[in-house]
């Protein structure tokens, strides 16, 4: 039986300059262990008019983070250049080592993503194991898809870095809930503490469990994975 996993959840605001969000992530690496997990684009924000510059220093952030993450699993959303133009993209390091990347496929067209990104394909959206847990990544709007929660039937863990507005807020809780109980897993929404946004950050269960804080700069919980194995056990959908 897999030992349960900590998780800390990262529910911030994006601060200007850019460094102050690196702090913040370090901060929670040098006093987190487990599974760590950032909102989208945390460390830059969708910083449209300054997009060489954001990616300039995701760049410098992305290898900052990898000398510093040991035995976590370090989750967060990043700019990133593609061919001619930007994307954002989903990284996972773990021990010093960059080991998934995809860039987000679904954009959203509310907040003229589309204008300025290009989508990842959707073949980049699959499931990858770290220490015998499958995990899955949904970034933000994808959350919405259904046929993309088809695609991360299996995983044990889906989590999803977000900028959720607060007027759909509900949308988000019920959504991620939902995912949890239909593909029996846990589902971990890292969303930021913008003003506009709906915070819900939150930790969802495949028997309908829920933590959510919309107060705190972190929440932590715990992954036990006997829970999967009982539920799938007792309910087998596959």
């Amino acid at each position: 039986m897999r030992k349960p996993l900590n998780c800390t959840i990262l529910q911030l605001k994006n601060l200007t300059p850019y460094q102050r969000n690196l702090e913040n992530i370090i901060k929670a690496l040098d006093n987190s262990f487990g599974l760590i997990v950032a909102p989208e684009v945390s460390l830059t924000d969708y910083d449209y008019e300054h997009l060489k510059e954001a990616v300039a220093f995701s760049d410098e952030a992305e290898e900052i983070l990898c000398k510093r993450v040991e035995n976590q699993i370090l989750i967060f959303t990043r700019l990133v250049k593609r061919k001619d133009s930007y994307a954002n993209e989903a990284v996972v390091i773990h021990r010093h080592q960059v080991i998934h990347r995809q860039a987000k496929h679904k954009l959203f067209a509310l907040g003229n993503e589309d204008r300025y990104l290009i989508a990842g394909e959707e073949s980049e959206i699959k499931s990858f194991d770290i220490d015998g847990i499958r995990f899955g990544i949904l970034i933000c709007f994808e959350l919405r898809f259904k046929e993309l929660w088809k695609v991360l039937e299996g995983c044990d863990v889906i989590v999803v870095p977000a900028q959720w507005g607060l007027a759909r807020k509900r949308h988000l809780e019920i959504l991620a809930r939902a995912l949890a109980v239909m593909n029996q897993c846990y589902v971990v929404v890292a969303n930021s503490a913008r003003e506009d946004m709906a915070c819900s950050s939150l930790i969802a269960s495949p028997n309908g469990g829920l933590i959510l804080e919309d107060m705190a700069k972190e929440i932590k919980g715990e992954l036990d994975f006997y829970i999967l194995k009982k539920i799938r056990r007792y309910i087998q959908m596959r």
